[in-house]
């Protein structure tokens, strides 16, 4: 039996769970999970549900009798193939702790994605990153090549087909017309000290100040820096005998992990974007095993 994912935002009104439910049962589909949400104060809709096609129908058969159902409440919707891994590129600066993370998880099919490319602006991951047989592009950005080297990016996802961005600790802004032309297809990580400890030392800003909490965010990115919709954080306790380092080495920690999250959330369809929010539903059963362990 073939699964599915059917992903539906609209405007709040009546029936629509019903209206979804009825048609995949006529069309001898089972729901395996069903997740929804109903935001009072934008009067959208949210819905994510996973099911199984009993009666053997095809992606194409499934999407093209719900288009119907779709056109009545003015839906943006799809239906997606679990099997389908996302086309990823990769991009990194000088700090290696979320690529090496992301790569290993990659490896142990813990994140079930295509990684088509690692761009870096930097050559010190080349090694790491053809040794893992990915193309590997260094791409030198500078105050007067900038339009050329994002010019150059482009070509990398257009030639790739590459669905989504991760900016893993990429120490380059993006131009608002890169962020306009991916919208929705960019993710970063950044620590959660933003707006209060900037500039290049916030961990030792943090340490000055006596903070308890230490904690990364990752978002889609957008023209306004670092302030996109957030789709996931996380945070690890601090205390006055830990130093400056420790901060730093606990921050990449939750950096990494945090990023993770983010990606498994969307390449599983499960982030809905709500104005300069997000929804974000549970995992479905199953989707955080890996193919093989270690």
């Amino acid at each position: 039996m073939s699964e599915y994912i059917l992903t539906v935002t609209c405007k709040t009104q009546r029936g629509i769970v019903a209206k979804v439910s009825g048609y995949l049962a006529d069309m001898g589909c089972n729901i395996r999970d069903l997740a929804q949400f109903d935001d009072t104060e934008t009067g959208r809709f949210f819905s994510r549900t996973t099911f199984v096609s009993e009666t053997g129908k095809t992606l194409e058969q499934l999407r093209e009798g719900f288009a119907r159902i779709a056109g009545d409440f003015d839906m943006i919707w799809d239906i997606h193939d679990p099997d389908h891994k996302m086309k990823v590129i990769l991009m990194v600066s000088r700090f290696g702790h979320c690529l090496n993370d992301l790569l290993y998880r990659w490896q142990i099919g813990a994140l079930p994605v295509d990684i088509v490319a690692v761009i870096s602006n930097h050559m010190e991951y080349q090694k790491v990153v053809v040794n893992h047989d990915i193309p590997f592009h260094c791409i030198k950005v500078t105050k007067e090549n900038k339009p050329e080297a994002e010019s150059r990016i482009m070509d990398v996802v257009r030639d790739t087909g590459a669905e989504l961005i991760v900016l893993a600790r990429y120490m380059q802004i993006l131009s608002d017309e890169m962020c306009q032309k991916m919208s929705g297809r960019i993710i970063n990580i950044h620590h959660s000290f933003l707006p209060s400890f900037k500039g290049a030392n916030p961990y030792k800003q943090a340490y000055e100040r006596g903070v308890k909490l230490i904690g990364a965010t990752s978002h889609y990115v957008t023209a306004d820096l670092d302030e996109g919709p957030i789709i996931e954080q996380d945070t690890v306790r601090v205390t006055h005998a830990q130093s400056p380092a420790d901060y730093v080495s606990l921050g990449r920690d939750v950096e990494s992990q945090v990023l993770a999250r983010a990606i498994h959330a969307h390449i599983h369809h499960r982030v809905f974007l709500n104005g300069n929010k997000t929804v974000v539903f549970p995992a479905s059963p199953g989707s955080y095993a890996s193919e093989r362990m270690g």
